[in-house]
């Protein structure tokens, strides 16, 4: 019998060959960013760029990305007893999130600068935030916390002299010990109740004193608490003068526990690296920080870092985001040309890069006040007292969007876990709502307004450095003026205020020290109308080969 052959065919690749796909990011240079590198310098702070840059290249190699991944993957676990049945309340974390962690405080991302005595020290902090936070976003909350705690714990010299030393140092030493016996601590907040919310004067925490001066015992239960594992927090509670701050260590001196219960981890939308838990005190011990009844005012100075910090740590996902998006696009061929090259395409891109370049030109314009505000600047302390506020409400609520967009360039790829840009699109609406939600930071910009009128001469004075240099945003200014002089009946449209203040100012900023294609192409948008609802819809008239040269070098 003759056996049937098959006929002959052509030389075929494998079915799973891989094609017209982009090659992984990493390593990258998270730092290669000209709007950060040019805001470290004019803020003061350039004496710090060689530690920026080396940081930058750190954040975005195989190891440091790798590390992100896996401490979002493999998320915190609480331990409230041990295997004999006593109470421990630890969280056990992957050690990736170690490793970051170990890096950030290393590198003076918590409570360091408040030890360095050079102008910019705070300005470097927030570059060094801008470009590490390309790992990933959690461990950020215990290293705000910590650098915000400091203002707050000075309001009580005697205990700051304890604290403080340990606070700032760049030694990161997990483990709940005497804090006496450690090389580092971290700092967390106990502020909001489920009765409250932001609501805070309506906590039900109750602080009792102790025949010991200013030693007092708490009994309560706090709603949201990050990071539990840290060595000490500051907590609002209702002593007998009214809420005042109190600092609560996880282990007292004498080395026993404090009753410091976790009744459960927070299982959140995003930031799930992050431990975030629901304390509950009992007869727990506790130091007075500041007068009685002057909680908010003692703990204000803390809520003014961790503002910031939201800010920053919006910035930084937008530009993380934007170079995910621009690596893509560039790699990706449709209808025979990468996506970069399409007209439409680069379009959305160069769209994006204004709303990164203005969030991060903000970003370090407040970070410059707040340093100089530090140092006894009297202009700059009323300008950071709106502007952090402003900064806060609009940066943070153009994050979801701005991550929803760039997540769409990749397609279906970015809708995939692996790509990175579902964490980072869960993680754009945290930033809003931590240290106030929208609402609450529009309406504390009318009570600055109200309250002390210089914050809007400070505000003014700023926008007049750029004046006679763009029309548009003359008119934009003229017209903020006339908003801003009836607040009476301001509370309803706060919102659309805020966001035209915000606009404003950066617009300010961006024609004062961008390119004229990136300033121009702003103001015609934000300020002028000449655009449309989403991003992707810059006019003709816009430069997008200037615009995306700088934000993505490679990217002709």
């Amino acid at each position: 019998m003759v056996p049937i052959l098959a006929p002959e065919q052509p030389e075929q690749s494998a079915t799973h060959d891989v094609t017209n796909q982009a090659p992984p990011l990493a390593p990258y240079d998270a730092s290669e960013d000209a709007a950060l590198l040019e805001g470290l310098r004019r803020e003061g702070a350039g004496w710090a760029e060689e530690d920026v840059r080396r940081l930058g290249r750190r954040a975005g190699d195989e190891e440091a990305q790798l590390w992100g991944e896996q401490a979002n993957r493999y998320e915190p676990e609480l331990r409230t007893h041990d295997r004999y049945g006593n109470r421990v309340d630890e969280v056990d974390f992957h050690p990736s999130w170690h490793h970051l962690m170990g890096v950030a405080v290393a590198e003076g991302l918590a409570a360091a600068p408040w030890a360095d005595d050079r102008a910019g020290a705070h300005v470097a902090r927030t570059a060094g935030g801008l470009v590490w936070g390309h790992t990933e976003a959690g461990h950020g909350c215990p290293t705000s916390m910590t650098y915000a705690a400091v203002p707050a714990l000075r309001r009580q010299p005697e205990l700051a002299a304890v604290y403080e030393p340990l606070l700032v140092s760049r030694v990161y030493d997990p483990g709940l010990r005497v804090p006496g016996d450690k090389r580092g601590l971290l700092a967390g907040m106990g502020m909001t109740e489920k009765q409250g919310g932001s609501d805070v004067r309506t906590n039900t925490t109750a602080a009792s004193p102790t025949a010991e001066p200013g030693v007092y015992t708490l009994r309560g239960h706090k709603w949201f608490t990050s990071a539990p594992m840290c060595d000490v927090f500051l907590v609002l509670a209702q002593a007998p003068g009214g809420l005042s701050c109190f600092l609560v260590p996880r282990i007292l001196p004498d080395g026993t526990r404090n009753t410091f219960r976790i009744q459960r981890l927070k299982d959140k939308l995003g930031n799930r690296s992050n431990a975030s838990s629901e304390p509950e005190f009992d007869n727990t011990v506790a130091w007075l920080v500041g007068p009685e009844g002057q909680g908010v005012k003692t703990i204000i100075e803390m809520v003014n870092c961790t503002r910031l910090d939201c800010v920053m740590m919006t910035a930084t996902l937008m530009r993380k985001t934007l170079v995910e998006a621009g690596h893509h696009t560039k790699h990706r061929g449709a209808f025979g040309a990468p996506l970069i090259d399409q007209p439409l395409m680069r379009n959305v891109l160069a769209d994006l890069a204004l709303e990164s370049e203005a969030a991060t030109t903000l970003t370090l314009r407040l970070a410059g006040a707040a340093d100089r505000a530090i140092r006894g600047d009297a202009q700059e302390t009323a300008f950071r007292r709106i502007a952090t506020a402003v900064g806060k409400y609009w940066v943070t609520k153009r994050g979801p969007a701005f991550t929803a967009e760039a997540l769409e360039c990749l397609g279906g790829n970015g809708y995939v876990e692996q790509s990175g840009m579902p964490r980072h699109y869960r993680e754009a609406p945290l930033l809003s709502i931590w240290e106030g939600s929208g609402n609450v930071n529009a309406l504390d910009v009318l009570r600055a307004l109200g309250r002390a009128p210089d914050t809007a001469d400070a505000l003014f004075a700023e926008l007049a450095l750029a004046r006679g240099a763009d029309a548009r945003l003359d008119a934009a200014v003229t017209r903020l003026r006339d908003q801003l002089s009836d607040l009476a009946s301001a509370e309803t449209g706060a919102r659309r205020l805020v966001e035209r203040m915000a606009l404003t100012l950066q617009a300010s900023l961006l024609v004062r020290h961008a390119p004229a294609a990136v300033a121009d192409a702003f103001c015609a948008t934000r300020l002028g109308g000449d655009w449309g609802y989403a991003f992707g819809t810059l006019p003709a008239s816009a430069d997008l080969g200037a615009i995306l040269t700088r934000a993505l070098p490679d990217s002709d």
